[in-house]
């Protein structure tokens, strides 16, 4: 091919990838401007719906209120809901406070983890060192634990991605780092490079020192039981991934791979004293961190399509004991977190 020819064919590739790339770029504004322009759900009065038992999650619905924190009474979940004047992209609550994993959007995305005071409004931050995962708060508030992706490695396969766990004194003040903790399984102690900790949950107890979460290593994930005062992490069952612990403190909600094809998972619960473990009804994969809603029911995110095209999601509830039909709990909502006096 003559370099006039090779020339012609150049241009036609530049002019050929500048038209896509307006027609994307011109798309993304549409979509953006839909999504502001979009009527958001019924409002309500923030302070009275926080005097009651309530549900704190990421408002997924389009409209100008899109990813602030939302708040609606636990006894009319498809209620008017309250927003409040943060954004998160993870959002966690106890009576006394909220944890927020937020992101800062500019030329270049920063994240940053904050404590929430009464008012809604950040009263310490924390340190955050990669891209928001996981968030929970200890059942009194004191302790936070935030997982993030430290860098863009797979996370539909197990062990083949780097998370950094912490958790954090409410005040801002680091307790500990679970990748600088001993892991054992089978009494073994494992010290692989490819060991990653995420998806704390507190044990009911509230003596700030017992914990759970995921760890993995060389292909497999397992339930850890941690202890902030010894620094240990032990292996309890294979197979969990983002357990939560039932508010009686008995059973563990997590998600499961089994022999799902990559990148999918099964809802389940695990009985601490028997070993028992039961799989919910809920069929489609979930990649979320659940909530109890009560001894009986889970809550759970799940990502749909909306009706304008734009990715939105919903938190949906389900049975422990693996009986009866999942039902959608809050619509456009995101990260529940039950809160009770």
């Amino acid at each position: 091919m003559s370099s006039r020819l090779r020339l012609v064919a150049l241009l036609a590739v530049i002019v050929v990838a500048v038209a896509g790339a307006t027609v994307y770029i011109l798309r993304a504004r549409g979509q953006q401007a839909a999504a502001k322009a979009a009527p958001g759900p019924a409002r309500t009065d923030l302070a009275s719906v926080v005097a009651q038992p309530h549900l704190v999650f990421r408002n997924t619905a389009l409209g100008q209120g899109y990813g602030k924190v939302a708040v609606v009474p636990l006894a009319a979940p498809d209620g008017p809901r309250a927003l409040t004047p943060t954004s998160c992209e993870r959002v966690y609550a106890s009576t006394r406070q909220a944890l927020c994993l937020a992101a800062n959007r500019g030329l270049k995305t920063t994240y940053t983890a904050r404590i929430l005071g009464p008012e809604w409004s950040p009263t310490a931050d924390l340190p955050l060192p990669g891209l928001p995962s996981r968030a929970r708060l200890s059942r009194d508030g004191s302790l936070a634990a935030t997982t993030t992706f430290v860098y863009g490695d797979s996370y539909s396969t197990p062990g083949q991605f780097s998370t950094r766990t912490l958790i954090t004194r409410s005040t801002g003040q680091q307790v500990a780092e679970l990748e600088q903790f001993r892991f054992a399984v089978d009494g073994r102690t494992v010290g692989a490079a490819d060991r990653n900790f995420w998806g704390v949950t507190f044990a009911a107890t509230g003596d700030g020192d017992t914990f759970y979460a995921t760890g993995a290593s060389g292909g497999k994930t397992w339930l850890v039981k941690g202890s902030v005062s010894k620094r240990t992490l032990t292996a309890l069952r294979e197979d969990v991934e983002c357990p939560s612990l039932s508010p009686d403190g008995t059973r563990i909600a997590f998600k499961k791979h089994g022999d799902l094809p990559a990148g999918r998972w099964r809802l389940a619960v695990y009985d601490l004293a028997t070993g028992e473990e039961t799989v919910l009804s809920e069929s489609r994969s979930v990649d979320d961190q659940a909530e109890w809603l009560d001894d009986n029911t889970v809550l759970y995110g799940l990502s749909r399509t909306g009706e304008s095209g734009a990715a939105t999601s919903d938190v949906w509830a389900v049975p422990a004991d693996g009986t009866g039909t999942p039902r959608v709990f809050v619509r456009d909502a995101w990260s529940p977190a039950v809160v009770r006096s």
